[in-house]
């Protein structure tokens, strides 16, 4: 499951906590913190189509990895 690139879209982003979710076309949904957010921004829109890597998180599940919002 580790390595790939995916493509997803934020469900949900807390700007105040700094988390949100992205959600694949296929229904797997993966928390993501904006420390992970690739231009730097520490912000993503809900709607926002994005590209990551899935990776083993620290709570024990699959994270998001390396966010970066699709330049579409």
């Amino acid at each position: 499951m580790c390595g790939d690139r995916r493509k997803g879209t934020v469900t949900e982003f807390d700007p105040d906590r700094g988390t949100g979710e992205v959600v694949q076309p296929d229904g797997d949904t993966f928390f993501f913190h904006c420390t992970q957010i690739t231009d730097g921004s520490r912000t993503v829109p809900v709607g926002a189509e994005v590209w990551f890597s899935v990776v083993a998180g620290h709570l024990g599940r699959w994270e998001a990895a390396d966010v970066t919002p699709d330049a579409r």
